[in-house]
C-alpha cells in the first residue's frame, strides 16, 4: 500500500473534484471520461497495462473510433490536464481513482466475481485512506458494498461509489456531457464526494443507494436487449410467413407514437447487452426468463438468416461474403459481434465464406470489391456508412433493411426487403452498444 500524501482538509476537498486516475485509462470507456474530465478543468491520469495503447494515445492517436476524439486528445495532451502512464503507482498519486473494470461472465454466462476481485486487489494494493473509489463499468449487485467492507478489512479508509457509464460507443464524448450520471454510494460521504466529481461535467445528478444504482445500469442494458428481442422475434414470424417486417415497421410507427420504442432487426451484439443481461439473470438466480428467451432471439437471428438462404438459393457450392464485421455500423469493435458467428454458421453450409470490413484490420479479410466480385451470396453484417448506397445485383440478406432500395421514399435512411434478389429485412435503429 502506498504512502498517502499530506492533504489538508482544503485541499482534499478541491483534489477530490480535480485529481484523477482512471484504470483501463486508455480503453473504450475510461478514455472518453479522461478526455472529458481534462476538457472540464480536471488533472487526468490514464493509466492501461496495454503498453501498444498507451504509446498510441501518449502520442495523441485513438486506438479505436470515437467521434471527435481525434481532435480532442491531441488538446488534452498539449494543455497538461491529460497524462498516460503504464504505471500502477499512479494509483496512490491522486486523489480520486476511477476503475473501469467490470464484471465478466464466464463460459457459461454466470457472474465470475473471483475476476474481479483479482483485479480490484492489485488497485486496492496501490491505495491509501482518503481516497475515493469509483466504479465505472457494470457490475454485479452487491459488488460495490461489499468492495467497500472489503477495503475496511484491509484496514484502507476509502470511499466507495459506483458511478456507471451509460454511453453509446462511438458518441461518448457529446453523451458525456449531455446525459445524466447515476451515482450510488457505499456511505453518504462516498456518494457526496463522486458527485462532486462527475458534477464538473455539468450534467444532472441522480444519487442513489449503490445496489439501485447497480440496478439502474443492468436494467437499462436487459432493457434494450429485450427490446431488439422482440422485433428480432416479430421479423422471424414476418420472414416466416412471407411478410415484409420493414414495410409493417413504417406503417405502425408512422405517426403513431405508441410504438415509437418499436426497434428495427438486426444483430444485437457488442460487449455490454447479453453479458448485463445474463448478469441480472445470475442475480436472480436464473429466474429472468424474458431475459433468457431474448438470448435465445437474437443469438439464433444468424442461423435464422442462413436458413431462409437454403430454402431458396443451394450453399453448399456456394461463396458467401459477409460485409460489415464489427458488432455495429461504422464502429471498428469486433467483440461479441454476430458477424463471427454467422460466418462460423456459413462456413459449416458454403463452399468458401469471405468476410470484409473498412474498419478492422485483418490478414484474413478481403476488399469490399473482391467480396462483391467472388461472392454468390451477400450478407450484411453491420450497417458501415460506405455499404448504404451499394447496387448490388446478387442475393443479398440485409436483416437491418440498411441498403438503399428504389422502392425507399421520403426516408433514405430506411430500407426494405423484397426479393427482387434482395432477401426481407430493415435498418436496426441506431447504434447498439
Amino acid at each position: 500500500m502506498s504512502t498517502p500524501p499530506e492533504l489538508s482538509q482544503t485541499n482534499r476537498d478541491s483534489a477530490d473534484e480535480q485529481s484523477i486516475v482512471i484504470v483501463g485509462g486508455c480503453g473504450h470507456v475510461g478514455l472518453p471520461l479522461g478526455i472529458a474530465l481534462a476538457r472540464s478543468g480536471a488533472t487526468v491520469t490514464l493509466l492501461d497495462t496495454d503498453t501498444v495503447r498507451v504509446r498510441s494515445v501518449g502520442a495523441g492517436r485513438m486506438p479505436f473510433l470515437e467521434k471527435g476524439a481525434d481532435d480532442a486528445l491531441p488538446k488534452a495532451l498539449a494543455n497538461g490536464r491529460l497524462a498516460v502512464t503504464s504505471d500502477p503507482e499512479a494509483i496512490g498519486r491522486h486523489a480520486a481513482v476511477i476503475v473501469t473494470i467490470g464484471t465478466p461472465v464466464d463460459a457459461h454466462l454466470d457472474p465470475t466475481i473471483a475476476t474481479f476481485d483479482a483485479s480490484m486487489a492489485a488497485v486496492l494494493d496501490e491505495m491509501h485512506d482518503r481516497q475515493l473509489l469509483v466504479l465505472r463499468s457494470t457490475v454485479f449487485p452487491g459488488i460495490t458494498d461489499r468492495l467497500a467492507r472489503r477495503a475496511a478489512e484491509i484496514g484502507l479508509s476509502i470511499d466507495v461509489a459506483h458511478c456507471p457509464e451509460r454511453i453509446a460507443q462511438g458518441y461518448a464524448l457529446e453523451e458525456i456531457g449531455e446525459l445524466p450520471q447515476i451515482v450510488g454510494g457505499a456511505t453518504p460521504s462516498a456518494a457526496a464526494r463522486a458527485s462532486r466529481l462527475f458534477g464538473l461535467l455539468g450534467v444532472r445528478i441522480v444519487v442513489l443507494p449503490a445496489v439501485e444504482a447497480e440496478l439502474a445500469k443492468l436494467f437499462s442494458n436487459a432493457y434494450r436487449y429485450l427490446n431488439f428481442a422482440i422485433s428480432n422475434q416479430f421479423y422471424m414470424v414476418a420472414q416466416k410467413f412471407g411478410a415484409d417486417f420493414a414495410r409493417i415497421h413504417r406503417a405502425v410507427t408512422t405517426d403513431y407514437p405508441r410504438m415509437a420504442a418499436f426497434a428495427r432487426a438486426g444483430f444485437t451484439g457488442g460487449p455490454c447487452l447479453l453479458k448485463d443481461t445474463m448478469q441480472l439473470a445470475g442475480f436472480n438466480h436464473n429466474e429472468f426468463a424474458l431475459g433468457q428467451a431474448a438470448m435465445m432471439v437474437n443469438e439464433g437471428l444468424p442461423r435464422v438468416l442462413v436458413d431462409g438462404v437454403k430454402a431458396q438459393h443451394p450453399l453448399a457450392h456456394a461463396t458467401a461474403a459477409i460485409l460489415g464485421m464489427a458488432f455495429k455500423g461504422n464502429s471498428d469493435d469486433r467483440r461479441a459481434s454476430l458477424s463471427y458467428k454467422l460466418r462460423k454458421i456459413l462456413e459449416l453450409e458454403c463452399r468458401r465464406v469471405l468476410c470484409t470490413d473498412p474498419y478492422i484490420h485483418d490478414p484474413d479479410f478481403v476488399s469490399l470489391d473482391e467480396a462483391l466480385a467472388q461472392a454468390d451470396v451477400i450478407f450484411i453484417g453491420a450497417c458501415h456508412d460506405q455499404y448504404r448506397h451499394l447496387k448490388i445485383e446478387k442475393p443479398t440478406v440485409d436483416v437491418f433493411g440498411f441498403l438503399k432500395s428504389s422502392e425507399d421514399h421520403e426516408d433514405p435512411g430506411d430500407g426494405r426487403g423484397g426479393l427482387h434478389r434482395r432477401l426481407p429485412g430493415r435498418r436496426a435503429v441506431g447504434p447498439r452498444p
